[in-house]
């Protein structure tokens, strides 16, 4: 059977909600993820002077809305503020990303000419990780600095094609990219991808534009391996979804503004991400999220230490923070997705806050054993592959 979760306990303003789709950076993030050889940078050319025993301050650059803030004080943000209270160590915490191509052509050329970022600490998602990592643009993180990690990383995430081990990486947050729809509109439930097709769908579905966000979904539907997927199983989606274009079954290919259509009612089903319908079933008990039977992407959006940082350590310190049980459950309570440290659930639980100890059930934050069954983690698309198939499903979905 499927897995529907049920209404949430709370709503949050949705992140990926005021994000654009596509970035300026797109064929700067191609060329670059294609290896140009001057690109590349050595292991022994990535780290500078670690200024971390002496100077005690380090730059963070995030996404917007993507950790915990105060109630009464937007400015406040408790678990970072508890972080410098313990240790001393002064975050300048800057929300600056909106598009992982955009972030990476902005900062691609200090990068590719050795030089500082001036940032120590970097948040984007794991299909754009993994650019970074084969272009030697991150640094690996001492695991000895951080015994959370070791101990409390989802073993779901723990070894992710591009980058083996979790040397480079460290999951921020997660997310499953699935399928929404209105129950009570529709009538009735979606359990598998190819239910996108039936006929009273018609004209009424959305899929996501973003080659990286769309392709993994749909090969699974197809009952793919996404862990190890090939150019033929690319090219046998790209075929069905133009099939499905010229039929006339696919209202439009979306960003984050799926959500938008979905409220209206102009669309019945799409491609959606589980932490966008949290949210939207705060307003809307009868949206329902599904792992589909034929399974679902378990993705996820990684902390990275950039070449030439100056605040390694003190990096490195802040990230295990966020891996300490405690702390996971307090950013998790606000975030609302998929939390990468399941010891956080039963901290939620034994919360006296009904609301707050209600979301250690959800499905969404913390999926059981049932839902994890059919999630994989898809291997990401190499600088080899990435033109031809960015060519062809742009052109599909009129990019």
């Amino acid at each position: 059977m499927a897995f529907i979760s049920e209404a949430p306990a709370r709503s949050r303003l949705s992140r990926r909600g005021l994000l654009r789709a596509i970035g300026g950076g797109v064929v700067l993030g191609g060329l670059a993820g294609c290896g140009v050889p001057a690109a590349y940078v050595a292991p022994g050319d990535r780290a500078a002077a670690d200024l971390s025993a002496t100077d005690k301050r380090l730059t963070w650059s995030n996404w917007p809305l993507y950790i915990d803030t105060d109630d009464d004080d937007s400015t406040k943000r408790p678990t970072l503020d508890a972080f410098e209270k313990e240790t001393g160590i002064a975050v300048d915490y800057v929300e600056e990303i909106n598009d992982n191509d955009e972030f990476f052509g902005k900062i691609s050329p200090a990068l590719m000419n050795h030089q500082s970022t001036d940032r120590d600490l970097i948040v984007i998602s794991d299909w754009m990780c993994a650019r970074f990592v084969r272009l030697g643009w991150v640094q690996e993180m001492d695991r000895a600095r951080q015994p959370n990690v070791t101990k409390y990383l989802d073993p779901q995430l723990r070894s992710p094609a591009f980058d083996p081990g979790r040397k480079y990486t460290v999951p921020w947050q997660s997310g499953i990219t699935g399928i929404a729809y209105d129950r009570r509109r529709l009538g009735r439930e979606i359990r598998q991808v190819g239910d996108l097709w039936a006929d009273d769908l018609k004209g009424r579905v959305t899929l996501l534009s973003g080659l990286d966000e769309a392709f993994a979904l749909l090969m699974q539907g197809n009952g793919v391996d996404i862990t190890k997927w090939t150019a033929d199983d690319f090219h046998q989606v790209c075929d069905q979804v133009e099939k499905q274009v010229g039929a006339g079954r696919i209202r439009r290919f979306t960003g984050n503004d799926y959500t938008k259509d979905l409220v209206s009612g102009d669309v019945l089903a799409c491609q959606a991400y589980s932490g966008d319908v949290i949210q939207l079933q705060a307003d809307n008990p009868d949206i329902r999220f599904v792992v589909p039977e034929e399974g679902a992407e378990l993705w996820a959006e990684s902390l990275m230490i950039p070449d030439r940082a100056a605040h390694k350590a003190n990096a490195e310190k802040l990230i295990d923070h966020y891996y300490d049980p405690e702390v996971a459950a307090e950013l998790a309570a606000w975030v609302n997705y998929v939390c990468p440290v399941p010891a956080a659930q039963d901290v939620l639980a034994s919360s006296d806050d009904e609301e707050t100890a209600a979301l250690a059930e959800n499905p969404l934050i913390f999926p059981d054993s049932g839902m994890r069954e059919r999630l994989a983690v898809a291997r990401d698309i190499t600088s080899t592959e990435r033109v031809d198939f960015a060519k062809r499903w742009n052109a599909i979905v009129g990019l």
